[in-house]
């Protein structure tokens, strides 16, 4: 099976070198043309707007935001007195109230909603990970270029006082991951023959709402999630990681500019020999090089900020006075808000839903568990890393832009102020991190097709081949169609999974309650 999956992926793969120039077009032009009307298309529909102010409030980011607030209100600032508890879960200081004692099971084949499903519901501490894992596995999906380029996007659009609002979202969006990560480790589920854990919205949606009486509607809502998670992958979790990392490559080294689609196909190669592998054969290598990466990063950017720290001050009194009476920026407060809660949502996912895929697999049996540990990632992602990169850029006067520079070249402009030599160093890790992220994404992605299509072979076998062929068609498109239609699938998954949030808060809840009282009784 799998010399014929690499045959075929080969096969496809060579298909766009095979594309000639038409009227004196490069491949890249000529994909970008074609691939920008869609783009656009899906944009119009999933980034409906209102004008305020002379700018386009989209509908969505009010979903999200106004759905991070609620869950903050309603589980009672969470975000903020769950966060210490957090830290010790994932220390593992409440391991011995987590294991132990047998999982309750229901049988093998059960009706949900008139549907034969052919899993079984896992109520104990079955899981394939830890805390620890399970919070670095959904970071390796996060943490990347959302954090070095979506925050250039931010303030190359929005100025110094986008970031406000960024760390705002990052802040408030700790509580919608801490709700839909637990619902996801509640509502997972166990293949009855390989013991393979399968979780997220798809499976919350569908069977906590049949749970309700409203199994139509979370069928419905269900499968909308997995078409966009679909779509998401090959998107934010594709085609924006590999475009960016084209630029910075090209600009670093200077080789291949223009030719994007060759960078693409490489990167669609080394992808597609993973993806055949499976991600546990290449997890070892990953975890260990993506962590080191991002330390060099934070390390580089310390080192910035520290040859500029006269300048530290000053930028957040740029930070705070643009967030509230920006100057001369398009749409004034509205726009700079719009900015920074935009690439805030992009980055950290809080209220999309993908991350419960991964934190459901975690070795538990309290669900709220995992939903304090996934707290976490908002604050690790937005807060610190985006904030730090938010510091670089505007100590260094970068967000200026005069140049015109967006995404990570304007990144790697702000260190190369201080650190000559740092854009190749970021070049290299803008790679891995892209690399990272489009094979975590990859396993969204495939999860979703199996919960849509069936868990046969040739259902994967279908989602690579089409995975790979996005690599392509994201290195060569233009940054403006690869950030608008990421933005459009990434954002459509929020609106029936905070819509699940919603109907199913009072179970969250209820679980984080068991769970304090399990803490509670062991410390007696």
């Amino acid at each position: 099976m799998k010399k014929f999956l690499f045959l075929t992926l080969t096969l496809l793969l060579s298909v766009p070198m095979m594309v000639m120039a038409q009227d004196g077009k490069s491949m890249d032009q000529i994909i970008d043309e074609a691939f920008s009307p869609i783009s656009n298309f899906i944009q119009s529909i999933i980034f409906f707007s209102i004008p305020i102010n002379g700018v386009n409030l989209p509908l969505v980011l009010v979903w999200l935001i106004v759905g991070a607030l609620f869950f903050t209100i309603y589980m009672k600032f969470i975000n903020i007195r769950g966060f210490g508890m957090a830290i010790r879960v994932v220390q593992g200081k409440y391991d011995d109230i987590e294991g132990g004692g047998q999982a309750v099971k229901t049988d093998a084949a059960q009706v949900i909603d008139g549907d034969l499903v052919d899993t079984i519901r896992v109520e104990g501490e079955e899981g394939e990970i830890t805390h620890f894992q399970a919070l670095t596995a959904a970071l390796s999906a996060t943490v990347g270029l959302g954090n070095i380029a979506g925050v250039a996007i931010a303030i190359s659009l929005g100025g110094p006082g986008a970031t406000f609002w960024m760390i705002l979202a990052g802040l408030l969006g700790m509580s919608s991951k801490m709700v839909e990560c637990t619902l996801g480790v509640k509502y997972r589920q166990i293949d009855k023959d390989t013991g393979k854990v399968f979780g997220g919205p798809m499976y919350y949606l569908r069977d906590g709402l049949a749970n309700k009486g409203m199994g139509g509607l979370g069928k419905a809502a269900a499968a909308f999630f997995a078409v966009m998670c679909i779509g998401g992958s090959l998107g934010g979790g594709n085609m924006f990681q590999v475009n960016q990392a084209f630029v910075q490559f090209s600009n670093t080294f200077g080789v291949l500019e223009g030719n994007g689609a060759i960078f693409g196909i490489i990167m669609a190669a080394l992808v597609g020999v993973v993806i055949i592998g499976g991600i546990k054969s290449i997890a070892k290598v990953t975890e260990k090089i993506v962590p080191f990466m991002v330390a060099i990063y934070i390390l580089a950017a310390l080192v910035v900020l520290g040859a500029n720290i006269t300048a530290i001050p000053a930028a957040f009194g740029k930070i705070f006075a643009g967030a509230f009476a920006p100057v001369a920026i398009g749409g004034g407060l509205v726009g700079v808000l719009i900015q920074g809660i935009q690439r805030a949502a992009f980055s950290n996912e809080a209220g999309i839903g993908s991350a419960s895929i991964a934190h459901s697999a975690v070795r538990t049996r309290f669900p709220a568990s995992e939903g304090l540990v996934a707290l976490l990632e908002p604050f690790i992602d937005t807060v610190v890393v985006c904030t730090m990169t938010a510091l670089v850029i505007i100590v260094t006067g970068n967000y200026v832009n005069d140049g015109g520079l967006g995404g990570v070249d304007l990144t790697s402009q702000a260190f190369g102020t201080v650190i000559s030599w740092f854009p190749v160093i970021l070049a290299i890790a803008v790679i891995l991190f892209a690399f990272s992220t489009m094979i975590s994404w990859s396993y969204y992605g495939e999860q979703a097709a199996y919960y849509l299509f069936g868990k046969s072979p040739i259902v994967g076998l279908v989602y690579k081949v089409v995975f790979c062929l996005f690599v392509i068609i994201g290195a060569a498109a233009s940054l403006g169609s690869v950030v608008g239609f990421s933005d459009a699938m990434i954002f459509a998954m929020c609106f029936p999974n905070i819509l699940g949030l919603y109907l199913l808060r009072n179970e969250a809840k209820e679980e984080l309650e068991i769970y304090q009282n399990a803490i509670a009784e062991s410390e007696k």
